[in-house]
């Protein structure tokens, strides 16, 4: 006879023993994650289910997230739960099916970063024209930092290069990649960073698809430029980057322009500037030609008034020289005609007496409106009584 807890033993060694590690296809459902970092679920078909577990040092490993109604394939060993007698597969490698894990972790990742916002176009900060200081974050062994460097030089050889060394594949690879980031930002005099690496498989590009690399690249105040892997590569840094290069090379290329070049456009626009100069110098000549002619005129239209002027000075100087000899003429045929008029010189000259001449010229002044030879007679007449 056995008891409870020796059948369920017996049955768990049993067991383990016949299904010690094989590989099985289901749907998860039921999934449960409690604080102690192990993951519950049921595997599931049409007619049947299981239980199984994954234990917290396997589910670290995982590069998505378990969903429910997710179609996978596991691999794991059969066991009993001996405190309630029921048999469970406890899980070592799970996998989704008809897609690889990293590709699922890839679209699931880019789901949610998205949502945030951290891809939105307007977010993007535009690339310097004149960088001075260019940062680079890649490895120093690969072929990358080779080809970059190369072009940077070439295309600017007075450009100031600050390289971060990281480790670009690997565990803690996107550790370092985001610090490199962080240290470059911290630096102040850098223009612009090139963070990528060479071409390479899915899994050999995993860390520029690492969430702590992309939110970096989201957080950085420089503008970024991604250049990982070959054109048809594509991470989530290139996402989030306010630049994506096909290629490390076409990187460099997209940050600096060439130095000859700009001397050459510079010499251009200098030849041009001057011609441009020298027309306007001779457009602005003949304007002041033509207004220094306009003043000429101007000067001779006022010598000619000027000279009437003087003309039409002498004329009425002479009109009123003329005027002025007719009203002397005047005046001194006037004090002509009263001299004879003078009653001394009449009565001196014996020609009439004195009533008689009160008479006349009395007659004469009858109406005058003269004060004075209003007095005049009466002093006359005064003398004559």
């Amino acid at each position: 006879m056995f008891t409870v807890s020796e059948l369920t033993g017996l049955l768990r060694v049993s067991i383990e023993e016949q299904f010690p590690d094989f590989w099985l296809e289901g749907e998860l459902s039921n999934l449960r994650a409690p604080g102690s970092g192990h993951v519950y679920c049921t595997l599931k078909d049409r007619t049947s289910q299981i239980r199984a577990v994954l234990f917290r040092s396997s589910a670290v490993r995982l590069r998505f997230a378990l969903q429910e109604g997710l179609q996978v394939i596991v691999r794991g060993r059969l066991t009993v739960y001996e405190p309630r007698g029921e048999y469970q597969i406890v899980l070592d490698t799970v996998e989704p099916k008809g897609v690889g894990a990293l590709q699922l972790a890839f679209e699931q990742l880019k789901e949610r970063l998205a949502a945030e916002g951290l891809f939105d176009q307007d977010r993007k900060k535009p690339i310097p024209v004149f960088p001075r200081t260019v940062g680079v974050v890649t490895s120093l062994t690969g072929a990358a930092i080779r080809d970059i460097l190369a072009v940077l030089r070439r295309r600017w050889p007075t450009l100031h290069i600050l390289i971060a060394p990281v480790q670009v594949q690997g565990e803690g690879a996107g550790r370092q990649i985001a610090q490199a980031l962080a240290d470059l930002n911290d630096w102040g005099s850098v223009d612009v960073i090139i963070v990528g690496r060479g071409g390479g498989s899915l899994e050999d590009l995993w860390s520029f698809n690492e969430e702590n690399v992309v939110r970096a690249i989201a957080a950085s105040h420089v503008p970024v430029v991604s250049a990982v892997g070959h054109e048809i590569d594509v991470t989530l840094a290139d996402f989030v980057a306010d630049l994506r290069a096909p290629t490390p090379s076409a990187a460099a290329e997209a940050v600096v322009p060439v130095l000859t070049d700009i001397v050459e456009r510079l010499r251009e626009l200098t030849v041009r500037t001057g011609q441009v100069m020298l027309r306007h110098c001779a457009f602005e000549r003949q304007r002041l030609d033509a207004g220094i002619r306009g003043v000429t005129d101007v000067r001779f239209h006022l010598q000619e008034a000027a000279q009437r002027t003087d003309d039409t000075v002498d004329r009425l100087r002479e009109l009123v020289q003329q005027l002025l000899t007719f009203a002397r003429e005047q005046v001194h045929k006037a004090q002509r005609d009263l001299s004879g008029l003078n009653p001394i010189l009449t009565i001196k000259q014996g020609l009439a007496t004195v009533p008689q001449f009160s008479k006349r010229l009395e007659g004469l002044v009858t109406g005058c409106k003269y004060y004075d030879c209003h007095l005049l007679i009466c002093s006359l007449r005064k003398r004559a009584i």
